[in-house]
């Protein structure tokens, strides 16, 4: 299968693909080329929906719950059964329906493809389902079709291509024989003849659509879950290891064993972790809605909250993807004013030509346009390349303008009035047209007759695709919240820097094809290059491949890298980003592969969403730390019991009520207040897991006092113990989370929400009434109750101390710490000490 056109003669092509121009292929060579190169049209690997499901079975922490459901049936537990396979299904249920949007992806690209073609087979032209194509095939292509294959011309005058959403260029592309054009392209202008050289999976449109198959990067949050998974496994396994032994030296029956093993169980595992965090991203999923973003992966929320990178397509992203008139630049005596109207009155609207919109649009009283009647129009081709009109004035007068390349235009002027004449304004034309060049710019030319019929140069008109509003302004912001914007596009170098210029981007833009040369791989680029690429401040020329290795390679770096874009060609790399971001009007294909999708114009809810989501982030990270420090609680403290005290602290009933207590109404912590980090913010497990490691341990060593004090100096029984004993850890526990929630005092701004303190306090007078009035428990005096909250509330102050004192260690703030980092630069930087 031919893959490139542009170093062979078309003789060579038609050779090597074994087709006559003439005739076309035979019914026969179709067959045979059909059953080795397969239908025209996306491969899609399927899997059954059920291994889909049943994957989310798998893993650390659906083993401990899958543990403890078992562990439940055999002792007849049915109640603590039902409780953990409703949250086992529910975050089974969850993840399967995020997965599922997946598969869209590619059936969206599959609709941009066009569904018919004209072909020649065996000297008669048909038209055929574009899905029947083959390599070497040729077809007969006219303005408004969509290229249904990879094709190289034949024949033709010229045909002009928009294939932005293939490579992001924002003008149409002008195509003539010996030159390729792309499946999934469409034609604007020209009729011309091709040959098909790829189908499939082997054009540039298959191979965007295979990235988009093989891109996506594992979620960070998804890592998260499971370090926590694997760090609560392994200390259940030490603690009920350790017990199993202590109590079989000492003669326990197997039946406690298996029974208090069921308990520490349920206890260690965190078995709505997933779901509240799920129903905490849900809750932000909500809330950005209502800023027209629709987040179609919940994990990408946390994702968001961490990116430091925002890659953005340049057309239709950060421009408006539409051609504008710049400045005109008049010649003589002719006006800006004059200059304009003799442009648009060289252009006709209803052809629906990029410039003649652009020009007709920049008129600024389109009054000016009316009594003007034309008599003949001549449209743009790449052999004139310009456009002509014949008109009568309001006036009566008849008079032509005309518009096209500078030197075209040039050379009509220099043939009525003498290329000596014309010496200096084509010198004046070369340097401003280089000028305009180097900003980026496309320049036409204006002349027209005047009352001798002669042409005259009338100026210069410079277009551009402008940047959207808000783009700056969201590039401000961007920086402002830690996050550098990298321009990725498919348009030239200039175009790019200008572009950047105006944005207030870096100027350090690099050609794709520098990064990514002969003998680059750029699934595996090389530290050199990954390096530079990181050091880059945008990227041109661009291809989708490119676009996706960029991710990549900026990924391979350790960035979280956000994507936005609206192309087909966009959608390997928003699929592969950590935060794939669809912009208002993109693709279908686009949409599919995006984590979040905006519904208005711009780019500035980007930052609204990023602030979003690190609101989001904080409430997941204080529930991690929450959670993990209470199960830290209850673990130790149980084991520590058993082996001192020999029985039970809590009963098997309390520990269901406790997690009850612990996670079902503690999901109104998807609506707490939480401080705007200004940086980005990521999963330290090493901080999560050190901050809960110490909380628990305070709480372990708190818990055992209270067990203590009532058991000695209070003389209570057992059933009394662990009464006062669940009551104690259902309040700590609550009062915690106001720790847990905040690197700060939990005094300082911002305070809980009006929700979240309605839930703690329920579940509180809840445990308080069950303590007191017996009910499923022994009743202990209402006076113990009391003593109980004191107690708690006297400990939840010194939590929050050595909370504090803890976050100072890690962040290496304290004072001890600042003093040995100025004593550090002293002796770093003596010769400073005279300064």
């Amino acid at each position: 299968m031919v893959q490139q056109a542009g170093n062979h003669s078309i003789e060579d092509i038609l050779s090597d693909l074994h087709v006559d121009i003439e005739t076309g292929l035979s019914a026969e060579e179709v067959r045979l080329r059909r059953a080795r190169y397969g239908p025209n049209s996306l491969k899609e690997t399927q899997r059954h929906p059920w291994l889909h499901f049943l994957a989310y079975f798998y893993g650390p922490i659906p083993w401990m719950i899958e543990a403890a459901a078992l562990l439940s049936a055999f002792n007849r537990h049915w109640a603590d059964l039902a409780i953990i396979l409703v949250m086992l299904l529910f975050n089974a249920g969850v993840g399967f329906w995020q997965q599922s949007r997946a598969a869209s992806a590619l059936e969206a690209l599959k609709k941009q493809l066009a569904l018919k073609a004209r072909t020649l087979r065996e000297r008669e032209w048909a038209e055929i389902s574009a899905s029947e194509l083959v390599p070497g095939d040729i077809i007969r292509l006219r303005m408004g079709d969509i290229i249904p294959a990879d094709a190289c011309l034949l024949q033709g005058d010229y045909l002009s291509v928009d294939q932005s959403a293939l490579t992001g260029e924002s003008l149409p592309v002008e195509r003539t024989i010996g030159e390729m054009i792309y499946s999934g392209a469409i034609a604007r202008e020209g009729e011309m003849v091709a040959v098909v050289t790829s189908t499939g999976s082997d054009t540039l449109f298959g191979r965007t659509a295979r990235l988009v198959d093989e891109a996506g990067a594992v979620s960070h949050f998804q890592k998260a879950v499971l370090q926590i998974g694997d760090y609560l496994i392994y200390l259940s396994l030490v603690l009920v290891t350790l017990l199993v032994l202590v109590q079989l030296a000492r003669g326990a029956p197997l039946f406690e064993l298996i029974q208090f093993a069921l308990i520490l169980t349920v206890a260690s595992i965190p078995v709505a972790m997933p779901a509240v965090l799920s129903v905490t991203m849900a809750t932000g999923a909500q809330a950005l809605s209502k800023m027209q973003a629709i987040v179609t992966r919940l994990e990408s929320i946390e994702e968001m909250a961490g990116i430091d990178i925002l890659c953005s397509d340049k057309t239709g992203t950060l421009t408006e993807n539409r051609l504008t008139a710049g400045e005109p630049l008049p010649f003589d005596d002719c006006t800006a004013e004059t200059l304009l109207l003799a442009a648009a009155l060289a252009s006709k609207a209803e052809n629906r030509d990029a410039i003649d919109l652009a020009v007709i649009g920049a008129v600024a009283e389109p009054a000016q346009l009316h009594g003007w009647v034309l008599k003949h129009f001549m449209p743009f081709d790449p052999v004139h390349k310009r456009t002509e009109s014949g008109l009568v004035s309001p006036q009566g007068e008849e008079v032509r303008f005309s518009k096209g390349a500078p030197q075209v235009i040039l050379d009509l002027v220099a043939h009525d009035n003498g290329y000596d004449a014309m010496r200096h304004i084509r010198e004046k034309v070369d340097a401003q047209v280089s000028a305009f060049a180097l900003k980026g710019y496309r320049t036409i030319a204006v002349a027209g007759t005047n009352a001798s019929g002669r042409w005259q140069f009338l100026g210069l008109l410079p277009l551009f695709d402008p940047p959207r509003p808000d783009s700056a302004e969201t590039i401000v912001r961007a920086r402002e919240h830690g996050i550098a914007v990298r321009m990725v596009t498919g348009d030239n170098v200039a175009i790019a820097r200008e572009t950047a210029g105006r944005l207030g981007l870096g100027a350090r833009i690099a050609e794709a094809d520098s990064l990514f040369g002969e003998g680059v791989d750029m699934h595996h680029p090389g530290e050199a290059v990954t390096e530079r690429i990181e050091q880059e401040d945008g990227f041109a020329q661009v291809f989708p491949e490119h676009k996706y290795a960029i991710i990549r390679a900026l990924q391979a770096r350790g960035h979280l890298v956000a994507m936005t874009g609206d192309g087909v060609n966009d959608a390997p790399a928003l699929k592969q980003a950590d935060v794939g971001i669809a912009v208002s009007g993109a693709t279908d294909a686009a949409r599919a592969a995006a984590d979040l999708i905006l519904t208005a114009p711009g780019l500035s809810v980007i930052i609204s969403a990023v602030e979003e989501a690190r609101h989001i982030f904080e409430r997941m990270n204080a529930y991690a730390i929450y959670r993990i420090t209470e199960t830290i609680r209850i673990m130790f403290f149980m084991v520590l019991s058993m082996l001192i005290y020999g029985f039970y602290p809590v009963t098997a009933v309390m520990i269901i009520m406790l997690a009850l207590f612990n996670d079902i109404p503690i999901m109104m912590i998807a609506g707490d207040h939480t401080r705007l980090d200004p940086k980005p913010v990521r999963w330290e497990m090493h901080r999560v897991l050190t901050i809960a490691t110490v909380l628990g341990l305070v709480g372990v060593a708190e818990t055992f006092l209270l067990l203590v004090i009532a058991d000695t100096w209070l003389a209570m029984d057992q059933s009394a113990i662990q009464t006062l004993i669940f009551l104690k850890l259902s309040i700590a526990g609550h009062l915690t989370l106001f720790v847990a929630r905040s690197r700060y005092s939990m005094f300082a701004r911002p305070y809980p929400s009006r929700w979240l303190m309605a839930a703690v306090f329920t579940t509180q007078l809840l445990a308080a009434i069950i303590a007191g009035t017996g009910w499923l428990v022994t009743p202990i005096a209402w006076t113990y109750v009391g003593l109980v909250w004191l107690y708690c509330l006297l400990w939840v102050l010194i939590e929050d101390r050595i909370k504090l004192a803890v976050y100072k260690h890690l962040e290496l703030t304290g004072s001890h710490h600042q003093s040995f980092i100025r004593l550090l630069g002293k002796s770093l930087h003596p010769h400073q000490r005279g300064r």
